[in-house]
């Protein structure tokens, strides 16, 4: 019977579905817990608890609540100010966002981020709105905290749709907004050092090359196509953009330009015609426009908006930042290995004297 392939089919539908009620239970539990941290974060508020009761509250309160739950970890002194503070931070855009009622309750999307993760963002977001960005992030992404750190460190919520477009004036109003999310103003590419692109090529070898580090990048949705994707308008007529790719969710093409200098017009100028090529050789009947994305070294934001003022098609344009190596001479080693022998001797004969 084991070996029957409808049982095997069926076995494995099983192990499937209780994995996902296992996922569900995790989020309920997460959710309900979440709850009550919100609910105490509330009351200790309304209450002005530390005004009432004194300034040795939390640590009361701590003794108490660890005596009543002894295998519960979460009412430690600083998680409990934490559940406060994380009250606060949310409560005025939850109270602007929605009609006040009898109880301002938690937003659902909360219930879906461990703990942890939001001490994180609303310790470090300047504004319930950059915290809103970085909560979808994690539902949607399944960002780590670790992935969640790092993005954070690195400004992400500033950077992304803050590159320089003209998707207003080139997309429907539906697929601006979406189309400009799509880019950063700055691309980190520290995984690709200084020293090792001299030229265009150079650079779009090492992309290449580091695609996966270079997707994640990017964000999440993009499939890489392809480098130097040839498009044929007919037997003479052969261009080849740097680097292809498609945004699954958004069902567009997305042609990427690279330039290892500051931004001139002429750029612009170009990628419009590999973007118009794109959509009449590849774009499909279900696909959505196209969009071109210049990344540059230095790019001057008037000059940048000037010429994509007339230009037809909708273009981004971006700059990155590589890995900066700073290398030492031999002799400038050497001169550190005679000063570091030098207080080595020095502390030495301190001690001797002592």
């Amino acid at each position: 019977m084991t070996s029957d392939k409808e049982y095997v089919e069926w076995l494995a539908e099983l192990k499937s579905r209780y994995k996902q009620s296992q996922v569900k239970a995790a989020v309920r539990v997460n959710s309900t817990l979440l709850e009550y941290y919100w609910s105490l974060g509330r009351d200790i508020v309304r209450q002005e608890a530390e005004s009432r009761w004194g300034s040795g509250f939390f640590n009361q309160l701590s003794l108490d609540m660890k005596a009543m739950f002894p295998n519960e970890t979460g009412f430690s002194v600083t998680n409990l100010k934490y559940m406060k503070r994380w009250y606060i931070f949310y409560i005025e855009d939850i109270t602007i966002r929605h009609q006040l009622g009898d109880e301002l309750e938690m937003p659902g999307l909360f219930g879906l981020v461990p703990w942890k993760h939001h001490v994180q963002i609303f310790t470090k977001s300047k504004t319930p709105q950059e915290a809103y960005f970085y909560l979808n992030k994690v539902v949607n992404e399944g960002w780590s905290r670790g992935w969640l750190e790092d993005k954070m460190a690195k400004d992400l919520f500033a950077k992304q749709g803050a590159a320089i477009t003209n998707f207003d004036t080139t997309l429907p109003e539906s697929q601006s907004q979406l189309a400009k999310e799509l880019l950063k103003n700055e691309y980190n590419l520290d995984f690709i050092t200084a020293k090792s692109v001299q030229a265009e090529k150079d650079l779009e070898e090492a992309l290449a090359q580091n695609v996966t580090r270079f997707l994640l990048e990017l964000g999440k949705g993009f499939a890489y196509l392809g480098r130097q994707r040839e498009l044929r308008m007919d037997d003479e007529s052969v261009f080849f953009p740097d680097l292809l790719f498609y945004h699954i969710p958004q069902r567009r093409y997305v042609i990427v330009e690279l330039k290892t200098v500051k931004f001139t017009p002429e750029f612009a100028g170009k990628l419009n015609f590999y973007v118009t090529a794109a959509d009449n050789l590849l774009r499909g009947k279900d696909d959505n426009p196209s969009v071109g994305l210049l990344i540059c070294k230095t790019a001057k934001k008037t000059i940048v908006e000037w010429s994509l003022k007339d230009i037809n098609k909708p273009l981004g344009i971006a700059t990155y930042q590589l890995q900066e190596v700073v290398e030492r001479t031999i002799a400038e080693i050497e001169e550190a290995n005679k000063e570091k022998i030098f207080l080595s001797s020095q502390r030495k004969k301190v001690c001797e004297d002592k």
